[in-house]
């Protein structure tokens, strides 16, 4: 059976059912549906002195394409913890239409490793994603209105972009304001994808509704003739922006396939955004179980370096145990064989590929001093000689595996992985950033570069040096976040194998001062990703039943 129709088998639990089983009430819910809700505030105060549970982190090695399964991994744990007798939740990321209609599909999960309503979540869900780009580009109008009126606080340079949700290449750099009216400004503008915009990663980081309205206040919308930055609070804006995203900002509660609790809240993506979910989904989870189960975008020198340098931090917690997954398939990609071809048996290529597997796990182990276990997601057609040489391989290094089989099984093919890391969370922790926020702007980045991604060096491009000499005083304090490519530690995604000593690039560094970050773009990366030949949207449907197909 397809993901969806193994969705559609099983038969949710209410939503008020699942939150009882967390102990919060009906009254403390916004139902959307009968499988649906949002969190309200008052359950906060109500917990805030409750004991954290265990944070437990799920991240990757670098990735295929099509992605190595973390969601499904981190479901699989969550329902395997519940299948030992341990109260679990999930905190994860909200999917973007962008990838369900592109070419990586949705994030749900798959196979018998699933949240739910599936088709819900990966679609319209609660809003949120709607909310968010309507925020964002309410800015916008706001600040072409402004200029439009007679630009009063000089606006000169605007680096505020538009958003959409969706992958759409053309809208990476665009025209505007060309009807020809009377005292109309043309000029030059964008659109991010809406979940790399900086109204996402502030929904994200935001403590409460106040802070929310603050940081979106603090957004520098551009600088004017003398290089002085702008603010959104300049024009008045971040009273109405909050007012668009009062319901974005509660967290959503929906369950597994094996009714387990999950809370779904923030959307970032990893390679070009912060890549986590929100301050408050965790939070809240930590409060609620005895185990929360979180994942980070793409592979660890990606969404785990986010997490942990940028998350963590504003937070003040660490994970108490990562687990880092890898395919079969993944390995042999990052040892020189074709994706077309990573289905075949090549233990050269797997032996090849186990360096990016090394290379992660030392960097959160050494690095960062964190507890660590490999989970090799398991596929039904993966060779058993290779899994038989992986074990090996890893045995002689120390390294502590397990085969999981959430696809296949759910929540009884994480058993083995679920004990271990009952074991592996009890372990103290020597947690360390990669680098200290009070550094200069290129300090950062030099330590991520070298420390994270194994770089020789940082090259710096004329508009990346300019832009860093303008924000250096404004970004003091703030901890960067570097957008690259997920498919490899350098900044060249065809660069899969890095045995060869390379260098980062960095294009251009701008500041996200709402969301409290710098973002630092290296190599070719864009924040408006493009559609693939045949994208995903060529075969969703919705039929005579009402039931949606091709959503995988």
């Amino acid at each position: 059976m397809s993901d969806i129709e193994i969705a559609r088998s099983v038969k949710l639990d209410k939503i008020t059912d699942v939150a009882k089983e967390l102990n919060i009430s009906e009254e403390e819910l916004e139902l959307y549906g009968w499988y649906k809700a949002k969190i309200e505030d008052s359950v906060y105060d109500r917990l805030k002195d409750n004991k954290n549970g265990k944070l437990i982190l799920v991240t990757a090695i670098n990735p295929t394409p099509l992605g190595e399964g973390k969601t499904t991994m981190s479901i699989a744990i969550a329902d395997g913890l519940r299948q030992i007798g341990n109260k679990s939740i999930l905190a994860l990321r909200e999917p973007s239409l962008g990838p369900v209609f592109g070419i990586k599909g949705g994030a749900t999960g798959g196979g018998y490793s699933q949240v739910a309503p599936m088709e819900d979540i990966n679609l319209h869900f609660t809003g949120d994603m709607h909310a968010i780009t309507s925020a964002n580009n309410l800015l916008s109008a706001m600040i072409d209105n402004h200029i439009f009126q007679g630009n009063e606080l000089g606006i000169e340079t605007v680096i505020h972009k538009r958003c959409v949700d969706l992958n759409d290449r053309q809208l990476r750099k665009v025209e505007v304001g060309l009807s020809g009216e009377k005292r109309m400004v043309p000029r030059e503008d964008g659109f991010d994808i809406t979940v790399a915009s900086e109204v996402m990663a502030i929904l994200c980081l935001a403590k409460d509704a106040e802070d929310l309205e603050r940081r979106l206040g603090n957004i520098i919308i551009g600088f004017n003739k003398d290089n002085e930055p702008i603010y959104a609070r300049d024009l008045k804006a971040e009273g109405s922006m909050a007012v668009l995203l009062k319901d974005a900002i509660k967290p959503n509660l929906v369950q597994t396939l094996e009714h387990t609790p999950a809370i779904i809240h923030g959307g970032p993506f990893a390679n070009i955004a912060h890549g986590c979910n929100s301050i408050r989904a965790t939070r809240l989870a930590l409060k609620l179980a005895d185990y929360t189960i979180t994942e980070a975008g793409f592979g660890a020198d990606l969404g785990a370096e986010k997490f942990l340098d940028i998350k963590c931090d504003k937070m003040n917690i660490h994970p108490d145990a990562v687990v880092l997954v890898a395919t079969l398939k993944a390995l042999k990609y990052h040892g020189g064989l074709p994706k077309d071809r990573v289905f075949e048996e090549s233990i050269e290529c797997l032996e090849k590929g186990l360096d990016n597997l090394y290379h992660h796990y030392n960097n959160l182990t050494n690095n960062y001093g964190l507890n660590v276990i490999v989970a090799i997601n398991k596929y039904e057609n993966d060779s058993i000689n290779e899994i038989n040489y992986l074990e090996e391989a890893l045995k002689m290094r120390n390294i502590p595996l397990s085969l999981v089989e959430g696809w296949a099984k759910g929540g009884k093919g994480a058993v083995d992985i679920a004990n271990k890391l009952v074991q592996i969370t009890e372990k103290e922790v020597e947690f360390k950033r990669a680098y200290d926020n009070n550094m200069s702007i290129k300090e950062k980045i030099e330590a991520v570069a070298k420390k994270v991604y194994g770089a020789r060096s940082v090259k710096y491009e004329e508009e990346a040096n300019m832009h860093i000499a303008m924000i250096e005083s404004l970004a003091k304090g703030m901890p960067i976040c570097i957008a690259k490519t997920q498919y490899s530690l350098s900044d060249d995604d065809k660069n899969l194998l890095c045995e060869e000593e390379f260098d980062i690039t960095v294009r251009d560094v701008y500041i996200k001062n709402g969301a409290g970050f710098v973002v630092v773009m290296a190599g070719k990366i864009m924040t408006m990703p493009g559609l693939p030949k045949v994208p995903a949207a060529e075969n969703i449907r919705i039929l005579k039943n009402g039931n949606i197909t091709g959503i995988f």
